[in-house]
């Protein structure tokens, strides 16, 4: 008798984390992915915390052959304004039978309590395959196993501004200050990543201007090929 798969959402921040999470979700075989949940600033039309254009977010989804749901959030966004965009979201994902949310959290404890605190109070259950792996491993088996990623923020109170726009790879890893968690878990870093295992093609991109907001977070954009998307937008 065929057993059907449970249907998930993917939490997207289109970061390695997030990446790997999926990636081995899918090696499993147990889940049927619904599609990414991303959350976009409004305003500036880039996904939260990372800065990445949403074409991109969106060239990425295709990439990946997934659909990509959006949840739109103020430039000030509170925990109530988001609480409540997300669960109007969810609770339809649970009427059609969805019922576990897959997260790329490594080891913080807050982080995960708040997320499962949350989707309880929905009939709901947060998925952490990457939950409690050593970084300097998770960070290794990333590169290993073929994915590609471009640092797109740093968080200049712990890195300098020439960690933005490069390559994750074994090169940036050596170059890392010890107190700063490989994985970049403490939001050190964020980053996009462009290709891998589980990419049916390559999402092209050119680095653009590097920017600096609240004194502290250095922004690398990332533009798409002109030839496909003529149009550009700033911070």
């Amino acid at each position: 008798m065929l057993q059907l798969k449970e249907k998930v959402l993917v939490s997207w921040s289109g970061g390695k984390d997030s990446a790997l999470a999926l990636y081995e979700i899918l090696k499993g075989q147990n889940y049927q992915i619904s599609g990414l949940l991303t959350t976009v600033t409004e305003g500036f039309d880039r996904i939260s915390m990372h800065g990445v254009r949403r074409v991109m977010l969106e060239r990425q989804a295709d990439a990946l052959g997934l659909p990509v749901e959006t949840v739109f959030i103020s430039k000030e966004c509170s925990n109530e304004e988001y609480e409540s965009k997300m669960r109007r979201l969810l609770e339809n994902h649970r009427s059609a039978g969805v019922f576990s949310v897959v997260f790329g959290d490594v080891f913080l404890e807050d982080i995960r309590k708040y997320r499962e605190n949350n989707l309880a109070r929905l009939g709901m259950k947060g998925l952490f395959p990457i939950w409690n792996r050593d970084s300097h491993t998770l960070a290794k088996v990333f590169l290993d196993v073929g994915f590609k990623a471009v640092v797109t923020c740093v968080d200049l109170d712990a890195l300098d501004r020439s960690f933005v726009g490069r390559g994750f790879d074994e090169q940036f890893l050596s170059e890392l200050p010890h107190r700063v968690d490989p994985c970049g878990e403490n939001g050190e870093f964020h980053s996009f990543v462009y290709d891998g295992p589980i990419f049916k093609k390559k999402v092209s991109y050119c680095l653009g201007e590097i920017v600096l907001r609240d004194e502290r977070f250095c922004y690398c954009d990332l533009i798409p090929d002109q030839k496909d998307n003529p149009s550009t937008s700033s911070y």
